[in-house]
Parts: C-alpha cells; structure tokens; sequence
C-alpha cells in the first residue's frame, strides 16, 4: 500500500506547465511540521514536493499560492534521471489524488476540495455567494 497524507504550508507559487500531450501538471512544495521539537526546542519541517495533475492542476494554480495552508493525499513515488554531468539525481515526490484548501485568501476558515476524479464543473472552491440564508426552520428538509 503507497498512500500518504500531509498537511503544511506552501513554501512557493504552484507552477503550472503543460505536457507535449496537453496535460496540465503543477508542482509545489509542502512544508510540513514535525510533531517532536528538536534539541533548541522549535518544530523542524520537511519540505516535500508535490505533483498535481490535469484539471486539478489548473485549479492548484488558480487558487493556491505562497504561504496557504492545504492537505494533501496521494501516493510516493521516486524517480531518477542523469543531469548534465552525467550524475544520478534521485527525486521522491508526491502525486496529489486530492487536495484541500484548509484556508483562504482571506484568511477566512473557508475550505475547498479538489480531488483528480472531478468532471469540468466541480472544484472550484465555493465563497459565501453560493449560500443564501434560511428564513424559518420550515425551508429545512429533515
């Protein structure tokens, strides 16, 4: 079983590209707390990158950015290749399945999914135009 789940701050921008084929992939890094505090006794973090897919790549990086707060569920995978000099590089990253905005622009307690299985009408995070208020507890279905 390969499955992770994290939950931190991105360090940077998502980027976005496009494959030959035409998928979107956006890539971002995860900074995520350590639960134990070191010897000075501050929380170390762990930076791991993250790779986002498609549909939901465009929409990481239409609302995600610099310092939000997101969760993260996917698989590890590693990879490696030979640079320039003809050196080894080894590269473990995260293939988001799903990821969740645990904060907003606004530093409001709103939260919004993206999950890879979304058709083109899902994902967007909604914002407080998309509720409208009960009048009575006779509008409510249960």
């Amino acid at each position: 079983m390969n499955k992770v789940v994290l939950i931190g701050r991105l360090t940077r921008d998502p980027e976005l590209r496009y494959t030959q084929g035409g998928d979107a992939v956006a890539t971002f890094t995860l900074a995520v707390n350590r639960n134990f505090k070191n010897k000075d006794g501050k929380y170390d973090a762990d930076f791991i990158n993250i790779v986002v897919w498609r549909k939901q790549a465009e929409n990481i990086a239409n609302y995600l950015s610099k310092g939000r707060q997101a969760a993260v569920s996917g698989r590890i995978q590693t990879r490696t290749y030979k640079d320039k000099d003809d050196k080894t590089v080894y590269v473990t990253e995260v293939i988001a399945n799903e990821v969740q905005f645990l904060d907003s622009k606004n530093s409001s307690n709103k939260v919004g999914t993206i999950s890879n299985n979304l058709d083109e009408s899902e994902g967007t995070p909604t914002t407080d135009k998309d509720f409208f208020p009960i009048e009575d507890d006779y509008d409510i279905p249960f």
